[in-house]
């Protein structure tokens, strides 16, 4: 019997922390990284398909425009060429996935350059390639597309989603004794994960086999399904292994749609993989922002009202908008508040989940606003933050879960070392190099998903857990064998976790930072059923068991698992299912970052000197790997702030940096040593485990911190996102 658990009140059991093989929280390394430092883990080009053969995707050279007529025959004479495929399928955009459906798709009209229009399948990689380059497509232009999101008509029904109005702002605005009103501009930004999006499909009869990296298999494999209008119970996905996703992979995309419907047709396994420029043209980006800021405090640098209202893009029918006031929403107080984003249609690529979506564009604007309202009221900024933390949610009037946002920011600022810093800008110098200082807020919301997953003790002693969760570098095979080897008392080598298979259990996937929390409940449970079976077998409460090393006592009762099990395996199924807390209770994850930068002032450049961290985000389930994703966040807080600029032609909507040559992302010289601290904490109302997400929190607020830093070296404002040594430049003439 399964046990299902449904998150309706707080778990204040700390049953973990009772556990005696030490496993959770400790800084294990990961069971699969020799694997992938060796080369021996199969990502998904790798896999050795039998018969396998190769598709390239053909794109539209039209931002609007219908497909009038293929020219097939000439190509399916050139060598090794076995198909050409323009089924109405393929003009589809990549699913956000958290559907059970596909998106916008069966149209033969085109809303973007470069989006998928036919699929050409050879013997090798090389001839597809020259096959799809070669082929005759034609075309009726249309000329209604929208390219700039700045001139793009608003539709009532895309105006001012995630709306709140509460009080009159112009007044608070007026009535106030400082008050701030800046707008912030943030550029799309591309998910730039190291492995290319790939997928290789292979049918038997009418079972599909798709081998590709993806994040959400449960949702994968329905959107797959219906975008083929097959049975999901005839498809499973396998995706042991990716090469990093950061929301790009959330759903499934044209490269597994295309593979499928040509290996049907072959009778033979077809692999499509995107080449890096295919990537940046037609997979997911993150919406650009304007976002208007507007603060008003009064003498005492309380807030007394909060405006956040963004413009964003999509394209066309797409139902996702970048959610850039999420934070906005419980962060700060201010009884009176306007927030909204209003989203412009525009015929760019489909825009989606990217990077702690929301909080990462959103932060930044905040807490650059809040910086510089700090400023104006001649508070110090962390000062600032601490007199602004609310009692309850701002706008729900319920509490918070658990928050130690104060002692972030103490903490943060202590290990920095804030209290030496200049408050007044551009006053400390060496040599050419202003040295400034920043910091901003961290915060990002928590969610818990519905996860299931199956393990087994095997007659061995040992244990086998099985969920179709994925591991996109995050560390998802140490926590759950570290989560299972502390609940059965178990070292890790006799735990063996399997991942990445819709043959499993279905799990939460990897996104929105709620993976590691809602899986991880799902291994918890299931592992209590086995010590629940195990308690029975030697009538004993559950409670009273301690299991170490593969030995259980109970009393004065101490067997082998191994023994007690009599040569049969013995199996526990855990389903965790959100319910009331999340409504009951605001639930978040919070931070701080210092940030000592030196900006030189004949070149523009910028020098990130020093970063610190210091994160609040539940039980930490493994230090090492945590503390990893940590880094991670503010690297890319780092090319937020300086480098990341998706460039558009606004002629015709094509992306002019399309290569990682071209959009910059940080590299080992623009990283300085970052320092992480992570704060104990259990949250009994986030999740049976007590755990929260920490993937993306280490972002949100990064860039902030950086341009505030900025700030304080040079004198001058960056509201124009990335702070490029132009900018900085042009600053400095002026």
């Amino acid at each position: 019997m399964t046990n299902k658990f449904e998150m309706n009140d707080p778990v204040a059991d700390l049953k973990l922390d009772r556990m005696k093989q030490g496993l959770v929280g400790s800084p294990m390394d990961r069971p699969d990284g020799k694997m992938k430092v060796s080369g021996q883990a199969t990502y998904a080009h790798e896999w050795d398909v039998p018969g396998r053969v190769y598709g390239f995707l053909v794109r539209s050279r039209h931002p609007r425009a219908r497909v009038t007529g293929i020219n097939r025959d000439a190509v399916m004479q050139m060598p090794g060429i076995l198909g050409v495929y323009d089924d109405k399928r393929l003009l589809r955009n990549p699913a956000q996935g958290m559907a059970d459906e596909a998106p916008v798709q069966g149209t033969e009209e085109v809303f973007y350059l470069g989006q998928p229009i036919a699929l050409v399948v050879a013997e090798t990689f090389e001839q597809a390639r020259h096959g799809a380059e070669a082929l005759e497509v034609s075309y009726t232009t249309l000329d209604d597309g929208v390219f700039d999101p700045e001139t793009a008509n608003i539709a009532d029904d895309d105006r001012g989603r995630k709306a709140l109005d509460q009080g009159d702002i112009e007044t608070a605005m007026a009535q106030a004794e400082f008050s701030l009103d800046e707008t912030y501009r943030t550029p799309g930004h591309n998910s730039a994960a190291m492995e290319p999006h790939c997928s290789i499909a292979e049918w038997d009869g009418d079972q599909l086999t798709l081998r590709g990296s993806y994040q959400m298999l449960k949702f994968n494999r329905n959107e797959l399904a219906d975008s083929l209008g097959i049975d999901p119970a005839n498809v499973r996905i396998l995706s042991p292994y990716i090469g990093g996703g950061f929301g790009s992979k959330l759903g499934i995309a044209p490269e597994a749609v295309s593979a499928a419907i040509a290996a049907k047709d072959l009778g033979r396994p077809v692999c499509v993989t995107l080449a890096r420029q295919q990537v940046f043209d037609m997979v997911m980006r993150r919406s650009e922002t304007r976002q208007r800021v507007r603060l008003a405090c009064d003498q005492s640098g309380k807030l007394t009202a909060i405006g956040h209202e963004a413009l964003v893009s999509n394209l066309p029918g797409e139902t996702f908008s970048e959610p850039v006031v999420q934070a906005t929403h419980f962060l700060y107080g201010g009884a009176t508040r306007r927030l909204g984003i209003d989203v412009a249609r525009v015929n760019r690529m489909c825009a989606g989940s990217v990077r702690g979506p929301g909080e990462a564009v959103g932060m930044q604007a905040l807490e650059n606003a809040m910086d510089e309202l700090a400023e104006r009221a001649g508070i110090d900024p962390v000062e600032f933050r601490k007199r602004n933390i609310p009692e309850e949610h701002p706008e729900k009037g319920i509490p918070y879960s658990t928050r130690k946002l104060h002692e972030a920011l103490d903490e943060g600022a202590k290990r920095f070392g804030w209290e030496k810093r200049s408050a007044e800008p551009a006053k400390v110098r060496e040599g050419e190099w202003l040295i400034g200082t920043g910091m901003a807020t961290a915060a990002r919301v928590n969610m818990l998903q519905e996860s299931q997953a199956r393990v087994t003790l095997t007659a061995e002693g040992k244990a086998v857990v099985e969920t179709d969760m994925t591991d996109i570098g995050t560390g998802t095979y140490a926590i759950l064998t570290q989560i299972s080897g502390d609940m059965l008392g178990l070292p890790p080598e006799n735990v063996e976790t399997r991942l990445g298979d819709t043959d499993f259990p279905p799990a939460s996937g990897s996104g929105g930072s709620f993976g590691a929390s809602s899986s991880g409940s799902a291994v918890f449970l299931a592992c209590e059923d086995i010590r629940k079976q195990i308690a029975e077998k030697l009538q004993a409460d559950e409670a009273d068991l301690d299991l170490e090393n593969g030995e259980v006592n109970a009393g004065d009762q101490t067997h082998k698992l191994s023994d007690l099990l009599n040569g049969k395996p013995m199996t526990g199924e855990g389903h965790v299912v959100p319910g009331k807390t999340g409504e009951a209770v605001s639930q978040g994850t919070y931070g701080a970052f210092f940030v000592e930068v030196a900006v030189n002032s004949t070149t523009g450049e910028t020098r990130v000197r020093r970063m610190q961290g210091t994160f609040d985000a539940g039980r930490i389930l493994n230090e090492k790997t945590a503390t990893s994703q940590c880094y991670g966040g503010m690297v890319w807080g780092i090319g937020i702030a300086l480098t990341e600029e998706l460039m558009f032609d606004n002629r015709d909507g094509h992306i002019a940096n399309r290569d990682l040559a071209e959009y910059h992302v940080p590299v080992n010289l623009d990283v300085p040593d970052i320092e992480v601290h992570l704060l104990k904490e259990r949250d009994p109302w986030a999740s049976p485990i007590q755990s929260k997400g920490i993937g993306e929190l280490s972002i949100c607020g990064a860039a902030a911190a950086i341009t505030n830093a900025m700030y304080n070296a040079t004198g001058i404002r960056f509201r124009d996102y990335p702070a490029t040594l132009d900018k900085v430049i042009s600053g400095m003439a002026d």
